[in-house]
């Protein structure tokens, strides 16, 4: 027995096939070939005057629908099937039983079915031409100035077109929690502007429809649904699928829904974001059944596409402008601290301060013992109890959390504050850390109407699915939570330490007294590692010289699976002799002194182009190399860099068809900045810290060949030439790595 749908269960619906259709239209399912019946909706009685089960198996050519003889319809299919593509027809307009009625036709599981659709009754509302409302809509495009205000005109067009009582645009969040962010309605319905919703509203499976079958109409939700005869099409174990069916019914819990806010009709329009569902436009009716015919809709989904398409082009502008803000506000804040030689005074004492480098909505910083704040915080002991807990629960270099709560229950008491924490790791062994702070996210939340108002209740008295209770399940779900930190926000905070850190390193023997001691005993320790990687040497090439000589020599008398263990031994060897090299030439950079020189760069860098395309020449790799000014450095260690880096970019777009990478430098005042950017794998900003960490590698790379050095060796060398290295990424489509030189040699 299948059980009850509920808010539980109805992500598992199979909505694509439910076995029904809507009881205003009529649906048959031919054999593509000779057109006989398959299917057909149990009211096909209405036009035949024959139980549905009788047709079953006739060709649809001896058919009587009503005053349509079946035999058109076969012509008309006939003509439709020989150009391969039924769909082209749409609609097709015929008139029968004293009214107009569209015929619309598709394939889908090996059937073509086929719908008959009423065409409404004329002249309902005073609507736009097409041409007009396409006309008008590009030029909402045009003198829209904002992405809400686009979104609040095409409502009001979308409301014109089809004459729905409300229309609503919905939007989605990482987490397919949803926001009215528009709405076009009549004056005497409550507004829904504002009001937030829970991913399970529009389950998983209905959203990856909606990115399928962009406009979806219900007409009357008073109207049972109707029954397609037989339950399980063909050779199926269930239903027929009717993803792309006009007729198509949808969830009893949908319908529940509907009804629960007092809505007799409505219809869906998706929005999609590079292929991906963004949001919906939501059309209600309220008075009566409500039908949009076919060309109308068919005008929305093509004011939506072109809203679509001016949503991407805002969506990319406002990330572009985000992130040059944050690079900005960046560059600010460093500047400041190098005006005044001081980390606290450059980053909280100026009209541009941490609070502007991501959307956080406070700040604290610990540092030298003293901690410093700055907007909406918890409490100073609170703040630093929080420091300790963080300290003594992560190793990484930044750490970030949009649910603080959940994850340290003495934050409860100030989740309005602190819900969502960012932190990076300035110093752990001088307990320095710099915080950044969200709060909970309904804190900001407006109700849409009077939150006072009155839930509808069954008959067991329980709040019943509405609106409002939507809205209460939404502030249930993001109880404890923050917005979530955007890839471009750690990128930010990671560059920030690295300035903070150059600006510590320079002042180090001015205010670090243990920087001394602290310097002996890296080098003590990086001594014991070269000395051990290089006494190691000659005993594991003994072992691989034996084991091949043995192989060499007996290898014949040998069975499969022993020649398999030796020649796993000489592999092992083999990783173990690159490692042990790895670890020597990571020691060395800190061992070998440093010869500054001025260096041209764009033969170094074509040089290395030349030789790692060469390396690579089964693939083809756009490697473009931009401006190249000149900088100082030892010529050894700044190649070591670029080798690194460019392999690095060359390595981890082999899964990309079609792979770019770019390197070009630029001076900036007192530094010289080269990026490396490749469209490779990416990486996830929330690993961020293991980066440049020795033999720490990323989720993302363990399929691919390395050892985790290279990366960590290029952090050395540029802290030995007082420079910097950072990088941004976003997963599955771009990483750029940035090393900076200062001008003046340190």
């Amino acid at each position: 027995m299948q059980p009850a749908l509920s808010l539980t269960n109805c992500d598992t619906e199979p909505i694509q096939w439910p076995g029904y259709i809507q009881s205003h239209g009529y649906l048959l399912a031919l054999d593509p070939t000779t057109f006989a019946i398959e299917q057909a909706s149990e009211n096909l009685t209405d036009l035949t005057g024959q139980p549905v089960e009788e047709v079953i198996g006739q060709s649809v050519g001896n058919l009587q629908l009503g005053d349509l003889p079946g035999i058109i319809l076969q012509e008309l299919l006939t003509v439709a099937m020989r150009g391969g593509t039924p769909e082209a027809f749409n609609p097709y307009r015929t008139r029968f039983n004293n009214r107009d009625w569209y015929i619309l036709l598709h394939q889908q599981d090996g059937a073509l079915i086929v719908e008959l659709e009423p065409a409404p009754e004329p002249a309902r509302h005073l609507a736009p031409s097409v041409p007009t409302l396409l006309t008008q809509t590009l030029s909402d495009i045009q003198r829209s100035r904002t992405l809400n205000d686009l979104l609040e005109r095409t409502a009001r067009q979308l409301k014109a077109l089809t004459g729905f009582d409300r229309v609503m645009i919905y939007r989605f969040d990482e987490d397919w929690h949803g926001e009215v962010i528009a709405e076009a309605r009549e004056e005497h319905l409550e507004p829904f502007l504002g009001l937030h919703y829970p991913a399970s509203d529009i389950p998983r499976q209905a959203r990856e429809l909606y990115k399928i079958n962009l406009v979806r109409g219900i007409v009357d939700v008073q109207q049972p649904r109707v029954r397609v005869c037989p339950a399980n099409y063909g050779d199926h174990d269930r239903p027929l699928d009717l993803t792309h069916a006009n007729l198509r019914a949808v969830s009893p819990l949908h319908m529940e829904y509907l009804q629960n806010m007092g809505v007799r009709s409505s219809m869906s329009i998706s929005l999609l974001y590079r292929g991906e569902l963004w949001g919906l436009i939501a059309c209600h009716h309220y008075g009566a059944p409500w039908l949009v015919d076919y060309p109308t809709r068919q005008t929305a989904k093509v004011v939506s596409q072109m809203v679509a398409t001016a949503l991407t082009n805002y969506q990319d502008d406002d990330d572009a402008e985000f992130v040059r803000q944050l690079r900005t506000n960046g560059q600010a804040l460093n500047e400041q601290m190098l005006a005044d030689w001081d980390v606290v005074q450059g980053l909280i004492k100026h009209p541009v301060s941490v609070l502007d480098l991501n959307t956080a909505t406070g700040a604290a910083l610990l540092f030298d013992g003293q901690l410093y704040t700055l907007g909406e915080t918890p409490s100073p002991d609170d703040t630093l109890t929080l420091i300790e807990w963080l300290r003594g629960s992560t190793t990484e270099t930044i750490f970030q959390t949009a649910q603080l709560p959940n994850l340290y229950p003495l934050a409860e008491p100030f989740r309005d504050k602190a819900a969502g924490v960012l932190m990076i790791t300035l110093s752990r062994e001088m307990n320095e850390f710099l915080l950044w702070f969200k709060p909970e996210q309904i804190k900001s939340v407006s109700w849409g109407g009077n939150p006072e108002k009155p839930m509808v209740a069954d008959e067991s008295g329980e709040g019943r699915l509405s609106p409002r209770k939507s809205f209460e399940s939404w502030t249930q779900l993001v109880h404890n939570k923050a917005q979530n930190w955007q890839q471009e926000e750690l990128g930010a905070a990671l560059r920030l330490r690295e300035d903070i850190l150059q600006l510590v390193a320079r002042k180090a023997n001015i205010i670090r007294v243990l920087n001394e001691r602290l310097r002996l005993a890296y080098e003590e320790l990086e001594a014991f590692s070269y000395t051990v990687s290089h006494d190691l040497r000659t005993p594991l090439k003994s072992i691989k010289s034996y084991t091949e000589i043995y192989l060499e020599d007996y290898g014949g008398q040998m069975d499969e699976q022993a020649k398999s263990l030796f020649t796993k031994v000489i592999n092992a060897s083999d990783r173990m002799r690159m490692m042990i090299r790895n670890v020597m030439q990571y020691s060395l950079m800190s061992r070998n002194e440093v010869r500054m020189e001025k260096m041209a760069m764009q033969p170094l860098l074509f040089q290395l182009r030349e030789e790692l395309l060469a390396t690579e020449a089964s693939r083809i790799i756009q490697l473009d190399i931009g401006p190249t000014p000149d900088l100082y450095g030892d010529q050894t260690m700044i190649t070591q860099v670029f080798s690194n880096l460019l392999s690095n970019a060359v390595k981890y777009t082999r899964q990309v068809p079609n792979a770019r990478i770019r390197v070009e430098g630029r001076e900036n005042g007192q530094e010289v900045t080269y990026s490396v950017q490749d469209n490779g794998i990416g990486i996830d900003m929330k690993q961020a810290g293991k980066v440049f960490e020795v033999f720490q590698r990323l989720d993302s790379t363990v399929s691919h060949e390395g050892y985790g050095v290279g990366l960590a060796i290029v952090k050395r060398i540029m802290s030995r030439h007082g420079g910097k290295v950072w990088f941004e990424s976003t997963p599955q489509q771009a990483t750029t790595f940035f090393v900076s030189f200062p001008t003046v040699i340190i």
